[in-house]
């Protein structure tokens, strides 16, 4: 077909052009873009995921695109009045709408699985196989459960104007991990005319002397709960729009300071071997009170001296590049009928209830924030582990355990041991087992649960069970839980070992000596008692 016979072909279909009715459609274009660009926060969900997905381009970008052309084209040549242009071109916008839409949702699938093994193979080349179980930090475990710190924070405060928004884990100024909130509008008026009134900060590293600070007199010019414009979030979307913020903001102190920041999640486009996109970490946005909002890149945040020790690595791109493993001996390998699932893994399921999910974030020695995933065979029949994935939450970096051919179960059956352990507890009426944690310990991993009333008002004691061959030991005292995970000193005591007490008259600091014997009677450890100090003793 000859470059006339299109014109021609055109023009058949289409009325003469009138310049003076396409200017008033470029001005009514220009006006709906403007106002659109005035209010982008509101449209951002469906401009990024038009942008960065497969199935949003196909069934969102192309009919947008579309709609724009065919409105600027001049009408449909038409000789009936009940066929008007405009109801053509709406139709033609309309049918194709339908057929893209479902088009992307079929496009959806082969899309999903080439983004599974492009993280796949990104991040088995970015990993370091490692021999040992990294050592988890003994001055900072996680104690306090959510559910229990949300129950007792709530129940310390009193705000009519305001409330607490969901409890995250930031590092305090200390260097202990705590339970992070903040102190957010509430009601709609609030919403319309109030500000976030600062943050909370509840310890979960200790079981007693427990400390709840509230820095409620620092007020953010842009926080959470605020309505459109004054808010964080439609600020935030404004200084960095083609990016997601996948995760909950962190709220912590500096100086004194409260403060705010939000990881950031890029997309980046692959052709090969589907078109589709695979998330990348942009950085973070740090929010003052004063409304500044700074836009860091990875290597602006990790030196940064405001978010010194915070996890800054989004939880989100660990969680899509853990799902991924599956992925790593290729597509078909893992596909129903015809794969082979050879060394694929998931992420293990965590008992519903239990108070967390994966990942688990936890401290290991040094302070170093990690995201922690436990791994099994997929499948309802196979629960035992098979690798420990360890993702750094300040840089992103990622390792990696194998147990071999060891047998090491998930938190499930760690929980159903340490009920079995005590079977005069009524357990599910008085009590329950919540926040099963991986924890590191000499080289073997233990699962850290707590024994929890079922309102949740405290902590009853902590429970250690080992993923190896299934020991419990339990504690009800901060010191004799860093002491054991410190050097698990308890799986020193043989089983036939024998305990007394001996004073210490002499040493102001000490309280008396718990003196282990064995079947001998010789001395094979002391254990100094300081005053004050409760301790529980359990023999293997």
């Amino acid at each position: 077909m000859t470059e006339d016979s299109r014109e021609s072909k055109l023009k058949n279909k289409f009325e003469p052009l009138n310049k003076k009715r396409l200017g008033i459609k470029l001005v009514v274009l220009a006006v709906i873009i403007g106002v659109m660009y005035v209010w982008r926060p509101l449209f951002h969900y469906f401009i990024y995921g038009g942008l960065y997905s497969t199935t949003g381009v196909i069934a969102f970008t192309v009919p947008a695109l579309t709609a724009i052309a065919l409105f600027l084209l001049p009408p449909f040549k038409t000789d009936k009045r009940s066929d008007p242009s405009s109801f053509k071109k709406v139709s033609i916008v309309g049918i194709l709408l339908v057929v893209l839409l479902f088009v992307g949702i079929v496009a959806a699938f082969p899309a999903g699985w080439s983004e599974g093994a492009s993280l796949a193979t990104s991040t088995m080349a970015a990993t370091d196989t490692i021999d040992d179980l990294p050592q988890t930090n003994p001055d900072n475990p996680r104690i306090i459960p959510r559910a229990v710190a949300d129950k007792q924070t709530r129940g310390s405060t009193s705000y009519r104007q305001y409330q607490l928004g969901p409890s995250d884990i930031a590092r305090a100024e200390n260097g202990d991990l705590t339970w992070s909130y903040s102190i957010q509008p509430d009601q709609l008026m609030n919403q319309i005319q109030a500000n976030q009134q600062g943050v909370l900060l509840s310890g979960m590293t200790t079981m007693e002397n427990r400390t709840i600070t509230a820095y409620d007199d620092q007020p953010f010019t842009h926080g959470q709960n605020m309505l459109l414009h004054r808010g964080a979030d439609w600020n935030l979307k404004k200084g960095d729009y083609f990016v997601r913020y996948e995760d909950d903001p962190i709220e912590f102190t500096h100086n004194g300071e409260a403060y705010m920041h939000y990881p950031k999640t890029g997309h980046q486009w692959k052709l090969f071997p589907f078109p589709h996109t695979v998330p990348t970490w942009e950085g973070n946005a740090l929010v003052h009170q004063n409304g500044t909002i700074e836009h860091l890149t990875p290597e602006e945040a990790q030196n940064n001296e405001i978010l010194d020790g915070q996890r800054l690595y989004p939880l989100y791109n660990s969680e899509k590049r853990a799902e991924s493993l599956e992925y790593r001996n290729g597509i078909l390998n893992q596909m129903p009928v015809i794969g082979q699932y050879k060394k694929v893994v998931v992420p293990a399921d965590v008992p519903s209830g239990t108070g967390n999910s994966q990942p688990f974030v936890i401290d290991l020695k040094s302070e170093q924030m990690t995201y922690v995933y436990a791994m099994e065979p997929p499948g309802a029949s196979s629960s035992g582990l098979d690798e420990v994935w360890f993702f750094n939450a300040e840089t992103g970096e990622s390792r990696h355990f194998g147990t071999g051919d060891e047998t090491v179960f998930g938190p499930e059956r760690a929980m159903g041991l340490i009920r079995s352990e005590d079977s005069r507890t009524g357990w599910g009426e008085n009590f329950e087992v919540v926040e099963p944690v991986p924890t590191a310990i000499d080289g073997e991993l233990y699962w850290h649960a707590k024994v929890v009333p079922v309102d949740n008002t405290d902590v009853s004691r902590s429970a250690f069970v080992n993923a190896h061959d299934g020991t419990v030991v339990e504690f009800e005292t901060t010191e004799n839980i860093r002491t054991f995970i410190r050097d698990a000193e308890i799986n020193d005591i043989p089983s036939d070992a024998d305990t007394e007490t001996e004073p210490a008259p002499d040493e102001p600091d000490v309280s008396y000596y718990v003196v282990v014997t064995d079947s001998n009677g010789e001395e094979i450890d002391r254990i100094a008692i300081e005053p004050g100090q409760e301790i529980t003793i359990e023999q293997p």
